[in-house]
This record gives C-alpha cells, structure tokens and sequence, in this order.
C-alpha cells in the first residue's frame, strides 16, 4: 500500500474504534435515565453495563482473533461495525429489561471482532519501528470515544430521553460500514510459518508460554484494573467525598487528553526502541508510577475542582500505555498468530480490569475502609497495588525480551 494510503487507514480504524466505544460507554452515561424509565434495580443497571458486555466481550475475543488469522480481516471489521451499531439503534427501541441486554450481547460479540482484527491488520502494514507509534493513534479513540459518550450522549439525553440518544449514538456506523468495505484493501500476511495448521490450544500455549508475555499481560492487566477502577469510582469521589457531582461530566474532558497521551507515548517508545528494543516497556513503567503522586493529591484534596485537576491529571499519565500494551505482543508473535494474541491480550484486560478492579474497590470502601475519604482510600490501595505489580513485571519481561522476541 502507499503511505498515504496506510495513514488513512489507520485514521479510518480510530474512528472506528471512537464510535465503538462510544456505543459501549453510553449505557454508563445513560443509566439513571434507563433505570427509572424501566424501574429497573441498580443491580440490573450493573449487569447491563458490566456482565452484559464485557463477560461476552472477553470470552469472544479470543476465537474471533483466531478466525482474524484464518480470514478476511476487512470483512470481520466491517461485519462487527455493522452489527454492533445496528444494536445500539435497536438497543434505544427497547421497552425491556430483557430486550436491553439481549442487544447489549450482540455489541460485546461484534465489537470482539474488532480489535484483534486492526491489530494483525496494523501490524502487516507497518513496519516493526512504527507498529507503537500506529497502534497508540489507534488506541487513542478509546478515550475520545468516552469522552464524547459523556458529552455528546449525555447532551442529546438532557434534551429528548435515553432511546434518542442510543439511536443517535448507532446511526454514524451504520453509515461508515459501506465506506469502509470500499475504502479497505486486505494487506499481505507477514512469513507464514506458525498458526498455519496447529489447534487454536496449541497456538495459545505457545504465546502464553513466553515468559516475556507472561510477564506482559500480568504487568498490563494490572494497568487495566487501575484505570476501570479510576473509571469507576472517580463519578463517587465527587458525589461522595465532596458531595460535587456537577463535576462528574468534566471529567469526560481528561478523557479527550489521554488520548494525546496515549499517541505520545506510543511515539516515544518507538523512539526509545531504536537504542534497545527492550525499552519499549519504559513507557509502561511511567505510566505505572507517574500518576500515583497526582492520584494521591486528587483523592485526598479538601476541594472538588482540586480534586478533578489532580485525578485528571494521574489518570492521563496511567492510561497512556494503551497503544503501546498491543504493540509490543507483535514482537513476540508469528504473522499467523497476531490476532489470536490480540483476542488474548483483550481477554485478559477486561477480565482483569472489570472483574477485579471494581468490585475490589467497592468491598475496601464497604468493609475495610469508613469515614468521608472511605472510596478515596479504597481507590489509591489498588492504585498502589497495581502500579507495584506492574512495575516488577514490566522489569521482568524486559530480562526475557532478546530471547523471547521474534525475529523480523
């Protein structure tokens, strides 16, 4: 393909990427409004926001990278766009419970199809020195798609009702799915040595017994479970803490920063690489401990506004290595594995980030911690705990990375 070419389409997969996640957040954004239109209970709300979505999700991901291997990954991106943004329009038609999750099934099976798919896609494209630069623009449309799920959904639901704003916010790709079909062009796999005639178990002892990637998804995961926690809890630290939840849309704004985080650190590992390629986890290990000090000022301020400068700040130094978390496993990995270790890799994270992190936060702040600061203190314990076992983990997996690399 030609430059231009490439470029384009690697703007082309984060809008993509913005709109999926704007399909997936708005629920979080609009489940005041859903549960009393419904009179659902707020157990029923966290189902359909969490287990709903990401429980299938996670699980999905992994034969959808294998089928990403095996076949056409334009058609598995379009497939999924069209799917996921066609249940989100039926999604706001929904008058139940039932009808809301079923649809809410069909989103985290479609937009499984997505990510493992860029990933291969991305990483046949683009040479080895640009895959951490490539991927973090992808990955930035993560937390512009948040962003915009908190601004723009949040806008259209004040001013008409939560079925409005789910069909406003599937209609844009219905739309983009013929144009990408027609704008996409299938690029050459890479050598073809590996995941060509082995069993998909066979394929993921393979990935998972690299003591590299071991280390990878411990250290990355635990990222994960971090920022969801971050996510998570930072709408109670402004409700709870300092009784200030006007404040809780304006945090959507850090989430346009990160994604200028994210692609700057993607640039920078790939620039670190060149001395040693080893070093593309220093950026992970900044994004480890850089926020905790900005962490520990937000949670613990006397004031709501100090507060949400602090947390936002922390929050775009720890979720800056989404980009380069994806990159990296393509080092390690054949040509006829890469979405496969993409399905891995997301499995992983999500089971991490929403089955740990969360629910972790929520029993410290119930049990074990009391008093105004209860979830401020519940939050920083996993902050620090997480950012410890990533730190040694990313040292880990940079001892193992010469051996374990794959070579180009």
């Amino acid at each position: 393909m030609q430059k231009r070419t490439l470029y384009i389409t690697v703007l082309l997969f984060t809008l993509i990427y913005i709109i999926s996640f704007v399909d997936r957040q708005i629920i979080a954004v609009l489940g005041v409004q859903i549960r009393d239109s419904l009179s659902l209970s707020n157990l029923q709300l966290g189902l359909l926001y969490g287990p709903a979505f990401s429980f299938v999700y996670a699980f999905s991901g992994i034969p959808m990278g294998r089928l990403a291997d095996r076949v056409s990954r334009k058609g598995m991106i379009c497939a999924g766009l069209f799917v996921w943004s066609a249940m989100t329009v039926v999604s706001g038609f929904a008058n139940t419970f039932l009808m809301l999750v079923i649809a809410r099934l069909f989103v985290g099976v479609s937009q499984s199809m997505l990510s493992p798919a860029v990933y291969s896609y991305l990483a046949d494209a683009f040479s080895p020195e640009k895959r951490a630069t490539v991927f973090s623009v992808y990955a930035s449309g993560i937390f512009i798609g948040i962003g915009l799920s908190f601004l723009v959904g949040g806008s259209v639901s004040l001013n008409y009702d939560w079925n409005t704003a789910l069909i406003v916010a599937g209609v844009p790709g219905l739309l983009l799915a013929p144009i990408v079909w027609f704008s996409l062009k299938e690029p050459e796999r890479g050598e073809k040595k590996g995941g060509t005639g082995s069993s998909m178990l066979s394929d993921i002892r393979e990935i998972v017994g690299k003591k590299t990637i071991q280390w990878h998804l411990i250290g990355f995961s635990s990222l994960a479970c971090l920022g969801y926690t971050i996510l998570g809890f930072a709408g109670n630290v402004f409700s709870d803490v300092f009784s200030a939840p006007e404040y809780i849309p304006q945090f959507g704004w850090f989430m346009f920063g990160v994604g200028g985080t994210v692609i700057l650190s993607g640039k920078i590992s790939d620039l670190l690489a060149r001395k040693n390629p080893s070093r593309r986890f220093w950026m992970p290990i900044f994004a480890a401990v850089g926020g905790v000090p900005f962490y520990a000022a937000g949670l613990f301020a006397g004031s709501a506004s100090v507060a949400l400068a602090f947390i936002g700040c922390g929050v775009l130094i720890s979720s800056s290595y989404n980009g380069v978390a994806a990159a990296i496993l393509q080092y390690f990995v054949t040509s006829r594995q890469r979405a496969l270790a993409g399905g891995l890799y997301l499995f992983v994270i999500s089971i991490a980030g929403f089955g740990v992190g969360p629910p972790l936060t929520g029993w410290l702040t119930d049990v074990v911690y009391d008093g105004p600061y209860a979830v401020s203190y519940a939050i920083f314990s996993v902050v620090i705990a997480c950012g410890i076992i990533s730190v040694i983990s990313f040292i880990q997996a940079i001892r193992y990375y010469e051996t374990d690399a794959v070579k180009a």
